[in-house]
């Protein structure tokens, strides 16, 4: 998702107070999609060994939210007939993001259903929330709630990196570089699935009647260990996950009585660098990555309650080529339909009405998931007295038509998987059952190995 336009010294807190900037495309997008009905959030959470002070992580965040001031803005008032969705920067927070929960069982439950359920506002400044929650005597956890239609989780881990950094004392520019992708050949025969309508998770769902400011999604959160890389294998710890959910979808749709359809997966590809210059707001492009076996033969050996390892092997080699080529293409981060809806020619009001049109009659051919990962945390996220972080987790929405998000990342040898579900689409106890089903799917990829 495209990030405002890049520029170092604004990064540094060279923008005038008051600036307005137009929404990029995919703010747009996401703006006109917003629904009480569907929070549009992103999670993240970082656990710490120790607690920290609460004074000093206060005026640690409010220090690094200066240092990217991106992330103070707040939607400027509008009109249906104006051009556009402006960005109003502030260049302070018209209110205090932070808030510090006290110990109590199920106080980081309620801290979690609140990031599903509830989105940070758009017209106040920042868009975002940070919560503190205290599990017991020793740890600690930190939840920040994100606005997707302002920011994404890369930014918001970037906010917290900075926010560590000034709460042990360090120096703010830690993070990796941007992220280098090779072009390869990609495989031939996949006209076959490039038109065909895809796959639908089959919908499993209690008929109960619904609360007030329940929330609109369920999450789980599975901790595993890292698969150990296979030097002769092309297929990355990406494409495991790729084909562990392909897996997962057909042996719950085979079960559920659902006939047998193209897997394709929308995989966020972010290029940004990981330092202080990163642009703050939606920086992924969104690429669609369809997994399915080149030959057909392999479906059903695929579907069975013990898949085929030669055939998931042959799967990991097709999705690993097919990833690499579209990942490696440059294109715009929504495609050029979506550019095309957001130019800037009728009034803002009849865009949203005319791109919510186009997204209902293109709900059949939405892809089936959407899989998110941020691979191996580039930060420390060292709070010094508080510790080291030891696991982070995040989720991304899932909205429907699509209805279902799996969003990966990795600290030390664990890996940190989050699941999240629409309740339109699946119960809970029916999106534990699947998280269950990607669990042991993706265990089948770990012992594979690419032929010598």
């Amino acid at each position: 998702m495209t990030a405002l336009p890049a520029d170092p010294g604004f990064e540094r807190g060279g923008v005038p107070v008051g600036s307005r900037l137009a929404f990029p495309t995919v703010d747009e997008v996401s703006r006109h999609f917003l629904s009480d009905d569907e929070p549009e959030t992103v999670h993240i959470e970082v656990h710490l060994p120790g607690r920290p002070d609460p004074r000093r992580l206060r005026e640690a965040f409010h220090r690094a939210l200066l240092l990217h001031p991106r992330m103070l803005v707040r939607q400027a008032p509008h009109r249906w007939y104006r051009r556009s969705y402006e960005w109003e920067l502030t260049g302070t927070p018209d209110v205090d993001p932070v808030s510090f929960a006290g110990p109590g069982p199920q106080a980081l439950a309620r801290a979690r259903a609140r990031a599903l359920s509830v989105c940070p506002p758009l017209h106040r400044s920042p868009p975002l929330r940070l919560e503190v929650v205290t599990v017991n005597a020793v740890r600690s956890v930190l939840l920040l709630t994100l606005h997707h239609t302002a920011l994404d989780a890369p930014a918001g881990l970037r906010l917290l990196a900075t926010t560590a950094a000034l709460y042990g004392g360090e120096g703010t520019d830690t993070g990796g570089s941007a992220r280098v992708r090779r072009a390869l050949a990609g495989p031939r025969g996949d006209g076959r699935v490039r038109w065909a309508r895809p796959a639908r998770l089959a919908p499993v769902t209690a008929v109960r009647p619904t609360r007030a400011g329940s929330a609109a999604n369920g999450m789980l959160l599975r901790e595993l260990p890292l698969p150990q890389p296979d030097p002769a294998a092309e297929w990355t710890v990406n494409d495991r996950l790729l084909v562990a959910a392909c897996l997962a979808v057909g042996r719950w749709n085979h079960s559920h009585g659902l006939p047998d359809r193209p897997v394709r997966i929308t995989v966020p590809v972010d290029d940004r660098p990981r330092d202080m210059a990163m642009p703050i707001g939606n920086g992924t492009r969104l690429v669609e990555v369809p997994v399915t076996p080149e030959d057909r033969s392999d479906a059903p050996l695929l579907l069975g309650r013990r898949p085929d390892p030669a055939a998931v092997t042959r799967l990991l080699h097709t999705t690993a080529r097919r990833t690499r080529t579209l990942t490696a293409q440059r294109r715009t981060p929504l495609g050029a339909g979506a550019d095309l809806l957001t130019a800037p020619v009728l009034p803002v009001g009849m865009r949203g009405a005319l791109t919510r049109g186009v997204r209902r009659a293109a709900a059949p051919w939405t892809s089936t998931l959407l899989l998110s990962n941020l691979g191996r945390i580039p930060y420390p996220l060292d709070f010094g007295d508080a510790g080291r972080a030891r696991a982070v987790w995040f989720s991304a929405p899932a909205r429907m038509p699509r209805g279902l998000s799996v969003a990966a990342a990795s600290t030390g040898e664990r890996l940190q998987l989050a699941l999240r579900w629409s309740h339109a689409l699946l119960d809970d106890p029916a999106g534990a059952a699947l998280a269950r089903l990607f669990e042991e799917c993706l265990a089948l990829t770990y012992g594979l190995r690419s032929a010598p």
